[in-house]
């Protein structure tokens, strides 16, 4: 069995994987201040409630967009599994053509999405991977498979968490469309600033893409939390996968595994 764990600003994403088929998944909030050890029992406790023994974990990979706690989940692998990872790195084999100015300035998740995407839904066809995380970010690829640029936009959670603390009488609320943009009070108020604005938002973002690419085939990807809820508000969005990153992962490890056995 391959662990796989995506480390976000917002939530460390976990998966485990026999062979190709996802035995479990699951996430925690990320927290600079948690230990290896504290990491590890969450790992151990969630293993033992699927039946999952460390000694049936044969390897790991895990990408990361927080530098800080990269040895602390590497660390807390080698104590508690006792595996060395894998990690989204330069030096990694990723098959990904990049055409950014400095392709070391693109994010090890959107790397990751980008060569899921392309692995689950095959080139012939421009893509776009919307992720819907701590930033919303879009990635671009071209008919052959390359990344050719993005977005990076501020995240839905942020932008709520920005509206509340700037305000002294806003409330906290469930990030979830109203039933209508006429809203009658506060909260649905709120709601439908946060639901249909960025609906919105990706919606216009989508548009101006595919403008640029001059392409009327492009297909258009979305993962993270929130990829469900502004969905159900846009026709722009043709596949909701929220699996994508966790699958790139696993992807990642067999490729640089078969690497390193010719």
């Amino acid at each position: 069995m391959i662990i796989c764990i995506d480390i976000g600003n917002s939530n460390i994403k976990y998966a485990i994987y026999d062979g190709q088929e996802r035995k479990i998944s699951f996430r925690v909030s990320t927290d600079l201040k948690r230990t290896s050890d504290e990491y590890g029992a969450q790992l151990a406790e969630m293993m033992t409630f699927n039946k999952i023994s460390a000694k049936d974990i044969t390897g790991g990979i895990f990408s990361s967009v927080v530098p800080s706690l990269d040895y602390t989940i590497e660390h807390m692998l080698r104590v508690y599994l006792n595996i060395i990872p894998k990690q989204i790195a330069p030096g990694l084999r990723t098959g990904l053509r990049m055409r950014a100015d400095n392709a070391h300035e693109v994010g090890a998740d959107r790397i990751v999405n980008n060569v899921a995407a392309i692995r689950k839904y095959g080139c012939g066809k421009p893509m776009i991977v919307v992720d819907f995380g701590t930033a919303t970010t879009f990635n671009i690829l071209s008919r052959d498979g390359e990344f050719i640029g993005g977005v990076i936009s501020p995240g839905i959670k942020g932008s709520l968490e920005s509206l509340v603390s700037g305000t002294a009488k806003l409330p906290r609320v469930e990030i979830e469309a109203p039933k209508s943009v006429i809203a009658t009070n506060t909260v649905t108020n709120m709601q439908a600033g946060i639901v249909f604005g960025f609906a919105g938002l990706v919606e216009y973002i989508v548009r101006k893409i595919k403008k640029e690419l001059k392409a009327s085939d492009v297909m258009t990807i979305a993962t993270g939390g929130f990829s469900e809820t502004i969905a159900k508000e846009t026709d722009c969005i043709d596949v909701i996968d929220k699996m994508l990153t966790l699958d790139g992962l696993k992807y990642l490890y067999d490729l640089n595994s078969s690497e390193e056995s010719v």
